[in-house]
């Protein structure tokens, strides 16, 4: 096709106008097919979209403050740890730190360092780096990676391990114990109690509710304890949490780990807002089967002074942390939603008709004479014309009628 046709060509697409035309096909297959597609529509827009999917709904988000309180004490002998006497734990001790957002910590086993001061003493043969010999020298004035001090320059043998030479260092001396108990120390942790206080708000709807029954007393948050058989209490006991993960807490005690509760708002505003209540989900994030880095632990120090000499009590303490995670949303009627969907659903059924034009003119034997029905070239008396059209025009013979 030379240039001049082609440009011609193109332009002739401005001068042109398409409309649809309605062709009534009777054929048993292309009917069937056509049914079964808008059925297959009109059922997914119907059962999925609007009933399935609460399509006729409006929906807002949580928002949600969580505060929690936790209650019960222990009694410890820690005797074995060089800890004279025994020792009662209340929350003040083993809630660390006091308040956190959306989460806290237990502590549940504990590996006590009385009486450290600052002065020299030798490094623990347990830090690779603490050990010497005469080709490797304590380099002075170094600190030890991944050890409790700065090195001396003096290398002497290990009070734990005569055959192993450590470094001296300049540290809180006596070093860190590393001996973990073989039981949890604060297995009496497993009655403390904590109480999740829940408040939630579906602000588009104006609607406020709380993880605690309106008709609720005193006496029955004195008494009731989160179960099975009692879903409505918002105070539960840490091995009942803990056993509803799936684990053991003696197990998961000793050395610490994380576990999420999840409170979930799922309301239907259609229906009474006394019928909004949470439910809750409970699940271990970390896990037991790890062969590294196992567990949940962090170091602190209770300072003192002994005869005007500074001291302090070194405290590894092993525990679970729970977060506590809030989520849901609430839906209510609302007639934009339900045309929204209504009028998708509407648009939709256009498949049917271009799957069952796609078969006619493409799959069936007749094809050729439903594209004749189907398309119909109709020329105005203005029609504008192409190089090609022209020249055939032309050569067209003339027919003359006889005088």
């Amino acid at each position: 096709m030379a240039p001049p046709s082609i440009v011609r060509s193109a332009l002739s697409v401005f001068f042109e106008y398409d409309t649809p035309r309605i062709v009534h096909i009777r054929s048993k297959k292309v009917g069937v097919i056509n049914r079964f597609l808008q059925l297959a529509i009109i059922s997914y827009v119907i059962g999925f979209a609007i009933i399935y999917k609460k399509g006729y709904q409006d929906f807002d988000d949580v928002n949600s403050a969580v505060t929690t309180k936790l209650k019960g004490v222990a009694l410890t002998n820690l005797t074995d740890q060089g800890i004279n006497g025994t020792r009662v734990w209340d929350v003040a001790d083993y809630v660390i730190p006091p308040q956190e957002n959306n989460a806290f910590f237990v502590m549940t086993n504990v590996i006590v360092t009385p009486g450290q001061q600052q002065d020299t003493c030798l490094e623990s043969p347990s830090v690779p780096d603490g050990i010497c010999s005469a080709e490797k020298p304590c380099v002075p004035d170094t600190p030890v990676i991944n050890g409790n001090g700065v090195k001396t320059g003096a290398c002497k043998p290990s009070p734990r391990n005569s055959s192993i030479e450590v470094c001296e260092i300049y540290a809180w001396c006596p070093v860190e114990k590393d001996d973990k108990p073989s039981k949890p120390v604060l297995l009496a942790s497993q009655n403390f109690t904590v109480f999740i206080k829940n408040n939630i708000e579906f602000g588009k709807f104006g609607v406020k509710r709380r993880n605690l029954l309106e008709d609720a007393t005193d006496s029955y948050l004195q008494t009731c304890n989160y179960n099975s058989e009692n879903k409505s209490c918002p105070i539960f006991q840490l091995k009942t949490i803990v056993e509803m993960t799936g684990q053991d807490y003696e197990t998961m005690a000793l050395q610490g780990g994380v576990i999420q509760i999840l409170i979930q708002w799922n309301c239907n505003l259609d229906y009474s807002v006394e019928d909004c209540v949470p439910e809750y989900q409970f699940r271990r994030l970390d896990s037991n089967d790890y062969k590294l880095a196992k567990g949940f632990n962090f170091r602190y120090a209770e300072p003192y002074l002994e005869d005007g000499v500074k001291k302090r009590t070194l405290i590894k303490a092993y525990g679970i942390r729970f977060i506590v995670t809030v989520e849901g949303k609430a839906g209510k009627f609302n007639f934009v939603p339900l045309f929204l969907n209504i009028g998708s659903g509407l648009a939709l059924l256009s498949i049917a008709t271009i799957v069952c034009d796609i078969v006619v003119l493409y799959f069936l034997k007749a094809r050729k004479f439903f594209k004749e029905k189907k398309y119909l070239d109709v020329k105005g008396a203005d029609a504008y014309e192409t190089l090609d059209e022209g020249s055939m025009k032309s050569d067209s013979p003339v027919v003359q009628r006889k005088q």
